[in-house]
């Protein structure tokens, strides 16, 4: 008799595989938030995986700050044209342009946050009854509160205190017109298990993964890159420094990490000795104990 077991990789590619098709038979018209962070990309891997040979069922929806690395961008548009997915881009800059948001000002200003209303904008626009986070429960204590479907109401609002019971593998989808779900097939992998099963599917990643040299300067305990977008301080000098960096958001918030981890198994390695967290360097969490969890009230990813 042929011996089968499944390792814990596969235990959470087969769960995360399940509520991808789940989404499908429930949402008619879902979308798969695609940020070009490691996140979104094993995401998007699984959802080709889940629907194989057909193509992927969701289109990717970016929401473009403006300020995001130049390495993302190219990542993104290559990855959405290798996988011959619909790619969607709500922009922040057409938000502050109708005026639906406005700009902060002064040296530590993010769009990081603005993102809600661009995002919330985009999913009535395009009717989603559902989009697909990259998020993990390991990730961030407000991250740890969301169930795999998570209701949003017709103001796109989150409420952890409300949030549908879910039993076993039976996930209840149902919701009045405006209101929409945010579903999360990632959320129980954890950083090194998103690494380790990156290396296994050796599926390709943006170079800012991957040790480099880049200009950047300190700031509250980050490395923050060097940019026309950052206003830097008379006190703060750049230095050119080899680091990658952990997460990829917005340039404005996302710090880097001093390293030399070029391959795969070297970042492995650097994760798994890590003392800091891997949302350690981010500015926008900084700004509050809570500041992910009233982000995420608003209609954060």
């Amino acid at each position: 008799m042929p011996h089968y077991q499944l390792d814990h990789l596969d235990q959470l590619e087969a769960e995360a595989i399940f509520v991808l098709r789940e989404t499908a038979a429930q949402f008619q018209n879902a979308a798969l938030l695609f940020s070009g962070g490691k996140d979104s990309i094993v995401m998007a891997h699984l959802a080709a995986k889940a629907f194989w040979p057909a193509k992927i069922p969701f289109p990717l929806l970016h929401i473009d700050t403006g300020h995001n690395f130049e390495e993302t961008i190219a990542y993104r548009d290559a990855f959405a044209g290798k996988l011959g997915a619909r790619l969607v881009v709500g922009s922040v800059q057409d938000s502050i342009d109708k005026g639906r948001v406005k700009e902060e000002k002064g040296p530590h200003a993010s769009r990081n946050a603005l993102q809600s209303v661009t995002l919330l904008d985009t999913v009535e626009e395009h009717k989603f009854t559902a989009c697909l986070g990259g998020g993990r429960r390991d990730e961030e204590k407000a991250r740890a509160k969301e169930r795999f479907f998570s209701h949003r109401d017709d103001f796109g609002q989150w409420d952890p205190k409300n949030q549908r019971p879910e039993l076993w593998n039976l996930f209840n989808g149902r919701h009045h017109p405006g209101e929409h779900f945010r579903v999360f097939p990632l959320s129980n992998f954890t950083e090194m298990d998103i690494w380790m099963y990156l290396r296994r599917e050796e599926i390709d990643l943006p170079s800012l993964y991957f040790a480099h040299e880049r200009d950047v300067f300190a700031r509250n305990g980050s490395l923050l890159a060097v940019s026309e977008h950052i206003t830097m301080l008379d006190t703060e000098k750049p230095e050119r420094k080899t680091v990658r960096f952990r997460t990829i958001g917005d340039v404005t918030c996302t710090g880097a990490v001093e390293s030399k981890a070029a391959t795969l198994d070297e970042v492995i390695a650097e994760v798994a000795a890590a003392r800091q967290t891997e949302r350690g360097t981010r500015a926008d969490d900084k700004r509050s104990e809570t500041a992910m969890e009233d982000r995420k009230k608003e209609g954060y990813f």
